[in-house]
Order: structure tokens, then C-alpha cells, then sequence
């Protein structure tokens, strides 16, 4: 048999994109709602929207632009990573999204072979970035039981003991799936171990707007550190796809290689959602903060769905737009529950297994509107209630 037949194992042995599986059980259920994907309700500035419509027959538009960002994104990004992430010593690179950012860095820092860190619970696009580009051996770091903050201490040692030693480590803050943020002093601390080590950190803040309680997010900078953004939550820009990379401007080649990957995905990301990123940022951070605080209502119409689960059970939801919930002890095949939870009560949360984590959930509450939400959360409440008293009835 000739090669043509033969599909790369790289991509045959990657995982199955968990929301390709989801999508297709949203499908099968008529009248599901979903509490899965992470989304937001809102759409961009209406004033950002204006503006791009009347772009639409500006020739630039549809062209080519320049592989690292149009220089007036650039400037502008650079000017709130100053002043808002208080990174001064960091350059920027415009993507089609947060994770061809991740995909960008990956191909840029890592050969196949390579060892990487990762924190269960991991953010499953990340995970599958690593097996797709034959980074196989893939170190799953555990949570504090408690709070779901990485294990510095396990970080330390197994960075120390590990040989060759591991090329890069990864957090999400706050996180997907998890919602946790991690406090300043550990980002530093897990900071300081990779610098240590001599290892790339790489943090993903595509939700750094996502902050509840009183918490503060925060950014820490070094040349050892990429940092990832996102427009996809925080200004509803999830169709348009816009992320950024900051890198440290004083590694010499950094630039030169991440444009070699960037010219070769996608050359530049859209220029009209470029634009649209642009004007959005005019509109301000206030703006996004306005929107955030809506959720917290969510947030709270989940938890009280997600109580039947018990004390202890759900955690998470600091940050971000997420809760993360234990199942009954016996549910270990969580997709099973997701699966009995769709068709018989109606409603679709993500399976933990997704994240290395079997016998858990996640659930977004960023996706609904109130009134949607608790719709949802009260079907989510009677399917656990029943769950937990009488099991997966037919």
C-alpha cells in the first residue's frame, strides 16, 4: 500500500477537539441549552461595529497586511500593555485568536520530542497544540485540592529531577476550565522556578478582565516569559478571531522565528477584525468591565444549581467565566453524565475528562443572558438533584 493512505500519526493521536463532540451532541438534543462552550453574550461596541462597517470598501481591507499586526493595533496594544499589564519591555505580534497565539509560540519554542508542563485542569486546546506538533511527553502537574492552584512545590521538583529539562510550562490566568486565579506571589514563585530551571513560561490571559470578588489580575514580565491575550471575551470578538502574543523584545530572534510560523498559518490575522479590534480598544476597558459585572449574577445562579453536589464540590469561578465541579464519587465517566444530562433534562455542560480530570464538569456562565441562564441553571439543578438521589435514570 502506497503512503496515501496513511494519515499523520501526530494528528491521528491527537485528542478529538472536545467541543467538535459537544456541537454534535447540541445537534442530536432539539431545544438543548448549553452551559458548555466558553463564550459571551455580548457583541463588540456598537461604536467599533459602526466604524468597521463603513470599512468594508477600503482596499486595504482586503489585502495583505503585515505578518505581525497592522502597526496601528501594534502601537495601540503596546501602549496598553504599558499602561494596564505594566509590561514595558515586551513586543507584539497580532493572531487569528489565542490559541494560533499558543500554536505560534509552541512551533517557535518547542521540537518535537520535547518535554512540556502543563496544570490538571488544563485547558484542552492547549493539550492538543502539544500533541499535534509531536510534543508527546506532556507533564500533568495536580492542583492544591483546594483551591486548584498549580503545585509549585511538584513544579520545582519535577522540573529539577526531569532531564532534559523540560522546554516550557504553561498556566492559564485566570483559568479555563477552572475559573481559579492565581494569586500574584505564586504566578512569581512558578515565575522564579522556570527562570531557575531555565525553562520558558508561558501565561494565557485571554481572561484578565474576568475578575470577581474584589481580585485584582496581574502580569508578570522577564525573558523568560510569553504572555498571551485575547479580544475573543473580553470585546465578544469570538467570530472575528484577534488575539496577541507579547514576547520579550530583548531575546534576540524571538521576532524573526515567530514570524517564519506566523507567515506560514495564517500570513496575518484578518485586517478589517484588526480594524474592529482597534476601535474596540477606544471604547475602553470600562466598557468590558461593564459588561463582566452582569455575569456575576450568572455565576451566582450556577452555584446554586451546581449545590447538589455537596459541600466542597465546586470550585473555582474567582475569574474567568467558569465553575468546576466534582461529580459523585461513582461518575468517573463524566461524559457519560454529560451525554444522560442532554437528552434527559436538556442541558450541556463540558466533561472534566476533557481536561484531565475524569469525574468533573465545567460550566461557562458567560454565554447566557440572565433570564436564559437561570432557565438553564434550573434545568441543571433538577438533572444533579436526580442524579445524585436516584442515578442516571433512563
Amino acid at each position: 500500500m502506497g503512503s496515501y493512505g496513511m494519515l499523520a500519526r501526530r494528528a491521528v493521536e491527537t485528542e478529538t477537539p472536545i467541543m467538535v463532540e459537544i456541537q454534535k451532541l447540541l445537534r442530536g438534543v432539539k431545544g438543548a441549552v448549553s452551559l458548555a462552550q466558553g463564550v459571551v453574550y455580548w457583541q463588540p461596541p456598537k461604536q467599533a461595529l459602526d466604524k468597521v462597517r463603513d470599512l468594508v470598501w477600503e482596499p486595504s481591507i482586503s489585502r495583505y497586511g503585515a505578518d505581525e499586526g497592522i502597526p496601528e493595533l501594534r502601537e495601540a496594544l503596546i501602549k496598553k500593555l504599558h499602561q494596564e499589564n505594566k509590561l514595558t519591555r515586551s513586543s507584539v505580534m497580532v493572531t487569528a485568536g489565542a490559541n494560533q497565539a499558543f500554536v505560534n509560540i509552541v512551533l517557535t519554542l518547542c521540537d518535537a520530542g520535547d518535554s512540556v508542563v502543563m496544570f490538571a485542569p488544563y485547558y484542552f486546546n492547549a493539550y492538543m497544540s502539544f500533541q499535534m506538533t509531536g510534543v508527546t511527553s506532556i507533564l500533568v502537574g495536580p492542583g492544591d485540592p483546594k483551591t486548584l492552584y498549580p503545585d509549585a512545590d511538584w513544579l520545582e521538583r519535577t522540573l529539577r529531577e526531569t532531564k532534559p529539562t523540560p522546554k516550557l510550562v504553561t498556566v492559564v490566568n485566570p483559568g479555563n476550565p477552572s475559573g481559579t486565579y492565581i494569586p500574584e506571589p505564586l504566578l512569581k514563585r512558578i515565575s522564579d522556578i522556570c527562570r531557575h530551571a531555565g525553562c520558558w513560561l508561558v501565561v494565557d490571559n485571554t481572561y484578565e478582565y474576568f475578575m470577581y470578588d474584589g481580585l485584582k489580575h496581574s502580569c508578570i514580565e522577564g525573558d523568560h516569559i510569553v504572555n498571551i491575550f485575547s479580544f475573543s471575551k473580553a470585546y465578544g470578538m469570538m467570530g472575528w478571531r484577534v488575539g496577541y502574543i507579547a514576547y520579550p523584545s530583548d531575546v534576540d530572534g524571538f521576532g524573526a522565528q515567530l514570524l517564519k510560523v506566523q507567515d506560514n498559518i495564517p500570513i496575518c490575522a484578518s485586517i478589517i477584525s484588526q480594524r474592529l479590534a482597534l476601535h474596540s480598544l477606544e471604547a475602553g476597558t470600562e466598557w468590558v468591565t461593564d459588561q463582566v459585572k452582569d455575569l456575576v449574577k450568572n455565576r451566582s445562579l450556577l452555584l446554586d444549581a451546581l449545590s447538589p453536589l455537596g459541600e466542597g464540590a465546586v470550585k473555582g469561578g474567582e475569574g474567568a467565566i467558569y465553575l468546576w465541579a466534582k461529580l459523585p464519587e461513582k461518575y468517573l465517566e463524566d461524559f457519560e453524565v454529560v451525554r444522560w444530562l442532554a437528552h434527559r433534562h436538556e442541558v450541556v455542560v463540558i466533561p472534566g475528562s476533557a481536561c484531565g480530570c475524569p469525574g468533573h464538569v465545567r460550566v461557562s456562565f458567560g454565554g447566557l443572558r440572565e433570564d436564559a441562564c437561570r432557565f438553564a441553571s434550573e434545568r441543571l439543578r433538577k438533572g444533579l438533584e436526580e442524579l445524585v438521589r436516584d442515578g442516571m435514570v433512563s
